[in-house]
């Protein structure tokens, strides 16, 4: 089933959650690789470099998941599942949103629990001089945002606008094929039949 086109609000949040993705890996990026320079060139370095590493990683990771759900980046072994007739393959998808929504809220409920404690408690990172609470809050952040597009999800797959969770492999690479020779094709001086697709 074809998707609809996003609307110019979710076209916004779209750019806003890839670009602050892009963001947080070209930070970590730069981090690193300057480390790396001061380290072997000039033989010095900055002591918070490493955790600020470790910190942005986690933003990336933690906030990427949801994006990941969202986009249908998750991998995952579903060839029996896809045995099965398209309203069982619903029931499984609606199976493992209802498992990830539990997953989730626990992990929510722990880590808002941890960031209150460390909110309370006051302590400073180890070598950043900022609160630990500060670089930790993106853990209920990260989950609240899961849980929200697991949910954005089981909506489709209860409406049939999806089947499951996971990414079709197979179809996206099909497709980024066919749309590579169609890309060959449009090409000035291609020659014909080159960008025919397979009968």
């Amino acid at each position: 089933m074809v998707r609809p086109a996003p609307s110019s609000i979710g076209r916004v949040v779209n750019e806003l959650e890839e670009g602050f993705i892009a963001l947080l890996f070209a930070a970590m990026t730069l981090v690193t690789f300057s480390q790396v320079v001061a380290r072997y060139v000039f033989n010095t370095g900055v002591v918070w470099a490493l955790e600020l590493t470790v910190y942005l990683f986690a933003w990336l990771v933690l906030f990427g998941m949801s994006y990941g759900v969202k986009v249908h980046a998750h991998l995952g072994v579903d060839a029996l599942v896809r045995l099965f007739p398209s309203r069982a393959q619903r029931a499984f998808g609606l199976l493992a949103v209802a498992a990830g929504l539990i997953y989730g809220g626990i992990l929510l409920i722990g880590s808002w629990q941890y960031v209150g404690k460390l909110f309370q408690i006051g302590i400073e990172s180890e070598d950043l001089p900022i609160p630990q609470w500060v670089p930790m809050a993106i853990l209920p952040i990260g989950v609240a945002l899961l849980m929200f597009r697991l949910a954005q999800s089981g909506v489709r797959i209860w409406r049939g606008e999806q089947q499951t969770l996971l990414a079709d492999e197979a179809q996206h690479t099909i497709e980024d094929l066919l749309g590579e020779a169609d890309q060959e094709a449009a090409m000035p001086g291609t020659p014909p039949g080159a960008g025919e697709r397979p009968q």
